[in-house]
């Protein structure tokens, strides 16, 4: 590579940090704000849910609530701008929606698994496509559930293994498909390797694979477009791209796989004003960005005839490593391109700023 290209290249900046007294699970952008969330576990057992407030090159702690569980996971996505109402996962099995300005009782609560809640997703909020406000939650009871949190306690939908099939730990869920009223998936990572997308329209699995390792995270480009692309990442260091424009009647969809570090990749983030830009977060403490390339040509046809997908090519932009331990949770400003924050168990949020990402 000439040195000329390598100016141009983003930088990952760490922007602020902070240290924390408590193990952290997820740490979330308040949409519309200058504010972010730290999810987590105390020693002592309880739940902790802190609101810090990126004030020039440092982060001030506004609110600190307490609750009785340790906070697994979080999400925004579900509610209006107005509101901004976060939905937790707990690890008693607990999904409850929270009004940050009056934390103290939950606007909405319902036990919704018998175990951990691991991973949990928002659709239909936020100003963002289209159809019903609804969450997500996957758990290590085996099941998935979708939540509409206009209907008490039960669930819209209940994906869970059929007769004599063993019950796999669910680690990651996302929303995809809702770019009008009536359509919607959920694709779901199994700790098997196991990756299912349910289709919620027809109520059905509309497609499975498997990526021979436990899927850590996935995550659709955009929730509210038809299906372009879906990234998972797994326990081995390795993430797989798959172009969801196109199923095959066999082999499904077409995919690109990059193997990013030796170690676990614990999340993928997209972009939120560049789909074809995303982030991985890996358990060596480091970051990755990654661009997506097309195809010349996105589909071909088989032997048979059947349209079948193309998959395109990946390349590193970036890496840097910020930790000694794993970065867990990892978000985007859904405002302000470039800025992110993650949380890693060294105990430590950090608020980042990539930048030239206007140039890629």
């Amino acid at each position: 590579m000439s040195a000329a290209p390598a100016l141009e290249r983003p930088q990952v900046v760490s922007h602020a940090q902070q240290a924390l007294s408590y193990t952290l699970f997820d740490c979330k952008w308040v949409p519309r704000s200058a504010r972010l969330l730290c999810l987590g576990s105390a020693a002592r057992g309880c739940g902790i849910a802190q609101l810090y407030e990126l004030r020039g090159a440092r982060l001030e702690l506004l609110r600190e609530i307490e609750k009785p569980k340790p906070i697994k996971c979080g999400t925004f996505g579900a509610t209006s701008l107005q509101q901004r109402y976060l939905a937790t996962g707990d690890f008693d099995g607990n999904l409850n929606i929270w009004n940050l300005e009056a934390p103290e009782i939950p606007v909405y609560s319902v036990k919704g698994h018998k175990e951990i809640i691991n991973s949990i997703d928002g659709v239909g909020g936020l100003g963002i496509g289209e159809g019903a406000p609804e969450i997500v939650t996957g758990s290590r009871d085996g099941t998935v559930k979708v939540w509409d949190p206009r209907q008490k306690d039960t669930p819209v939908a209940n994906m869970e293994p059929v007769q004599g099939e063993s019950k796999r730990d669910c680690w990651t869920v996302a929303f995809g498909n809702a770019y009008n009223q009536e359509e919607r998936v959920v694709c779901a990572g199994y700790d098997n390797g196991d990756i299912k997308l349910f289709d919620l329209k027809t109520m059905s699995l509309r497609w499975e694979t498997n990526i021979k390792n436990g899927v850590c995270s996935v995550e659709f480009d955009r929730k509210d477009i038809n299906m372009n692309k879906l990234v998972a990442t797994s326990l081995e260091g390795k993430f797989h791209v798959f172009d969801m424009r196109t199923q095959h009647p066999t082999k499904g969809f077409a995919s690109v796989s990059e193997k990013a570090q030796k170690s676990t990749i614990w999340q993928v983030r997209h972009l939120p004003q560049n789909r074809d830009i995303f982030m991985t977060s890996g358990g060596s403490g480091s970051l990755h960005l990654w661009k997506y390339e097309y195809p010349a040509q996105r589909s071909k046809k088989d032997s048979e005839g059947a349209e079948m997908g193309v998959a395109g090519t990946v390349s590193l932009l970036q890496n840097v490593t910020l930790s000694t331990q794993p970065i867990s949770s990892l978000d985007w400003s859904p405002d302000k391109k470039g800025l992110c924050v993650c949380g890693a168990f060294d105990q430590t949020v950090r608020v980042l700023i990539v930048t030239k990402l206007n140039k890629i």
